[in-house]
């Protein structure tokens, strides 16, 4: 993930926060009261917990079952003072409650004595296998997926809010003038954390869905945010509920596979228990309690209401396991609502996610927020969509011009559900950020850590670590640069620096801008301006040359690099959503391969002569493609975040003779394919092919040259153990496949299973042939070759290490004979995932 966006995701409770407390006087909304219980029930006798216990707000339908635990949860906006508790073999309990409070109530359930007749037990199936079967048999008539097309119109609701904002931060006296704030803190019926409101943004939209050729579209109709208006925590959190749907085997969260308590072999993950009927509205439902059969499952544990005519599901309330290999989300609860629309179809009525992300694992102390997302839908209309240019519009969801200019009027008569009091303070206006210097310390620490960059004003200064390194061309090297901040403008970013080193003497510089001249689409102009030294041939997930780490963590001198002098200016063109064009031209000069000239054929003398700068001017068009391709976009960087099917690159190349001083000319033609698979509860392949050719004889730095690594930092783009220059062609084609197997055999070791250690296996290779003007044109440095056979690598490792660290031992299969190369390494890596 890119620094900006990484800083949004790290950041977003701590600049909320701070924005938050120094924000003005709240603005009036309809705020209604709400209230929350939250308790367990015991046998008053034995005092154990009590499952399957019927506990609700008398005299309303508002209530929930008890789980294996004997736990519960519960609110509602409707006053009431008495909660009741009823289950088979105990007396109902009626409970005294404070309305509009949080409350956390232990009831005791006194025993009732009953004299029964003799019965007769016989073995059975268990009732709640016999209703899962009839659901499975009734999903394609049930699941909404199944209808031709509909729209509808949506109420969404987004909240962030601070957690674990203990007394020792809340009692600071810095803090002080600020105190007034606190009291709007809450307490969550998810698991009882206390949190602080400090975002919130709400949308009305239509949402049009159609199965053939499937196209969902969103036009957001009105539109606002409070608090911290933040792009890419939005569009993060609203991706939690979208691949919610029940009736699919698998759900997707954060890129692993929850069983669906509902799906085709739910027995084989989960237990079943008939725990209740009753009429919920005019239809009669069984509510049946499920858990997972074995521990660190990729499951949920909850329960559901069904239909007892059409076993359609009414009503699902589920959370991820406690003990689920999955990181920085210490909770999160499900809950979906299903109505018979006017065609006679079960359609989502309701549908709320709660998440509560945090660093470290069940963090109590550690701010952390919760990420709530709701929606309402109303109004289905299943006839065919009236203007069809609606699904011919590039972007998958659409903001009207007049949606952020609707004013309280509008809202506070438009909302199905009136807002809390604290949810109606959230709504704050403000006018002057007033300086608060333990915040301003805070975040500034947090911000370098995370982004690696310094950010100050309109500046972000960095990265910090290319601010000394060191290798033996250069000696020691020292670097000052940066980049403009959004603050500066969310059209335009510069960016630069310089460097200096003390063996060569040679100062080097780069300048560089990047101009947003439409965004979604986007339409990029950029440009960019370089001196400095270069490692050619390294691929494009590896260190700079100018990373510290790079310079400390080697297993070869870094003896290799390249100065390189570059004008670049480019044009992207986004279509839409997964497709682009991008058009650039680029001039580059190539000075010396590590201190020393370029040796080639000279017709002339009929030898091979040093050449010390090579000249190359070429203009390139590129294609993106990914068909339902998933972004997570930020002002100025946009980053892949998932695509089901096959994402495609293709890049042609023509080099321009006498263009420029282009001393060359050239065709180059290079494809690349990449796709994630899911296997299920087994973890995720990712493979990626790519392929390409070079028409024209030419020096070898222009020719393809396989992308080698020689640290110990594993890359997953290169080929971890061979050299840098090791192998060059005009012609090739490379493979990597990689299988993250998310713990699916570690997980069922007792004494690893705590660990959430996770298993990664890969296997790498590449093949390629030069053709005979290029092998006769070249004189290859020492340890340079011309790839004449398969070279391949393979390698198994273990993850999440730590939650971040990766470990992996890598083996090299061929070409062992070189000079200077090892057939065996470790190496580590670092990886931030859920």
């Amino acid at each position: 993930m890119n620094n900006k966006l990484l800083r949004d995701l790290v950041l977003f409770p701590f600049t909320s926060l701070l924005v938050f407390l120094v924000s003005g006087s709240i603005t009036p909304c309809n705020a209604q009261e709400i209230t929350k219980i939250m308790g367990i029930v015991r046998d008053a006798q034995t005092g154990d917990t009590l499952p399957f216990v019927s506990v609700y707000f008398k005299n309303t339908q508002i209530g929930s079952t008890t789980g294996f635990d004997g736990r519960f949860s519960l609110e509602s906006r409707k006053g009431t003072d008495t909660l009741v508790a009823s289950y088979i073999g105990f007396a109902t309990a009626y409970i005294p409650i404070q309305r509009n409070r949080f409350q956390v109530i232990d009831i005791q359930m006194e025993p009732e004595r009953y004299e029964l007749s003799g019965v007769v037990i016989r073995p059975g199936e268990n009732p709640a296998e016999v209703l899962l079967r009839k659901i499975i048999d009734n999903k394609p008539a049930n699941d909404p997926d199944k209808v031709e097309s509909f729209q509808v119109q949506a109420y969404t609701k987004m909240q962030f809010d601070a957690n674990n904002l203990t007394d020792k931060f809340r009692n600071r006296k810095i803090l002080e003038p600020f105190k007034f704030v606190f009291e709007q803190m809450d307490t969550s019926v998810v698991n009882g954390k206390v949190y602080l409101p400090i975002m919130m943004s709400e949308s009305f939209s239509d949402l049009y869905f159609r199965k053939t050729p499937r196209e969902r579209k969103e036009i957001i109709k009105a539109s606002q945010v409070s608090g911290v208006d933040n792009a890419s925590i939005s569009q993060f959190v609203g991706n939690m509920a979208q691949n919610v749907k029940v009736y699919d085997n698998f759900i997707s969260l954060f890129q692993k596979n929850f069983v669906s308590p509902i799906s085709n072999f739910g027995l084989l993950y989960y237990k079943y228990y008939l725990v209740d009927s009753t009429f919920i509205g005019n239809k009669w439902c069984y509510n049946v309690m499920f858990k997972p059969r074995r521990k660190q499952e990729f499951a949920f544990t909850g329960n559901f209401w069904v239909n007892d005519t059409s076993y359609a599901i009414k009503k699902l309330d589920m959370r991820m396991v406690g003990d689920a290999n999955i990181n920085f989300i210490n909770d999160m609860a499900i809950t979906q609502e299903f109505d018979i629309a006017s065609n006679g179809q079960w359609m989502l009525s309701r549908e709320q996610t709660i998440a509560d992300f945090n660093v470290i694992e069940d963090a109590k102390v550690t701010m952390g927020f919760f990420g709530t997302r709701t929606v309402l839908y109303s109004n289905y209309d299943f006839s065919p969509v009236r203007d069809p240019k609606i699904y011919a519009m590039p972007n998958n969801i659409i903001v009207m011009d007049d949606a952020n200019r609707k004013g309280v009027e509008f809202w506070q008569k438009s909302r199905p559900e009136a807002l809390t009091h604290r949810e109606s303070g959230v709504y704050r206006l403000s006018d002057t950020l007033k300086q608060m210097p333990i915040f301003r310390t805070y975040l500034d620490v947090i911000k370098m850590i995370a982004t690696g960059y310094y950010i100050k004003g309109n500046l972000e200064w960095g990265p910090y670590a290319s601010t000394y390194s060191f290798n033996q061309q250069e000696g020691n090297r020292f670097r000052i640069g940066g980049r403009t901040s959004n603050d500066f403008s969310t059209r335009v970013m510069l960016d630069g620096y310089l460097a200096y080193g003390t063996n060569d003497n040679k100062l080097k510089y780069h300048a560089g801008f990047m101009y947003m001249l439409d965004k979604t689409p986007d339409r990029v102009l950029s440009g960019s301006y370089k001196y400095d030294v270069e490692q050619l041939g390294m691929a494009e997930g590896g260190f700079r040359s100018d990373f510290i780490l790079n310079s400390l963590f080697r297993r070869n001198p870094q003896d290799k690099l390249s100065m390189v002098t570059e004008y670049k200016g480019a044009y992207k063109h986004e279509w839409f959503t997964g497709l682009s064009n991008t058009f650039t031209v680029t001039n580059r000069s190539i000075f010396t391969i590590g201190g020393t000239g370029i040796k080639v054929y000279d017709p002339d003398s009929q030898d091979y002569v040093e050449r010390t700068k090579i000249v190359t001017t070429d203009l390139s068009l590129e294609m993106h493609y990914g068909y339902r391709e998933k972004v997570l976009a930020g002002e100025f960087e946009r980053i892949i975040v998932s695509s089901p099917y096959p994402v495609f690159n293709l890049k042609y190349t023509y080099g321009v003779k006498g263009l420029f001083s282009g001393q060359y000319e050239y065709h180059r033609l290079s494809f690349n394919a990449t796709q994630w698979f899911s296997f299920l509860s087994a973890g995720w392949l990712k493979y990626t092919v790519e392929a390409g050719k070079t028409w024209g004889t030419l020096p070898f730095p222009l020719l393809n040259i396989y992308g080698g690594n020689e640290t110990f930092y594993h890359d997953d783009y290169a080929f971890n153990l061979m050299n840098y220059y090791e192998f060059v062609s005009d012609e090739y084609a490379t493979y990597n496949v990689v299988y993250h197997m998310q713990g699916f055999l570690l997980n069922r070791i007792p004494a690893i299973r705590k660990l959430k250690w996770r298993e990664v296996l890969a296997v790498k290779g590449a093949v390629g042939q030069t053709s005979a003007d290029n092998i006769l044109y070249n004189q290859l440095p020492e340890g340079s070759y011309f790839i004449s056979k398969p070279y391949m690598e393979a390698s198994a490792g273990v993850e999440n290490i730590f939650r971040f660290i990766r470990v992996d031992a890598v083996w090299r299969l061929f070409y062992n004979d070189h000079p200077a190369v090892k057939p065996f390494g470790v190496m580590v890596s670092m990886n931030f995932d859920f």
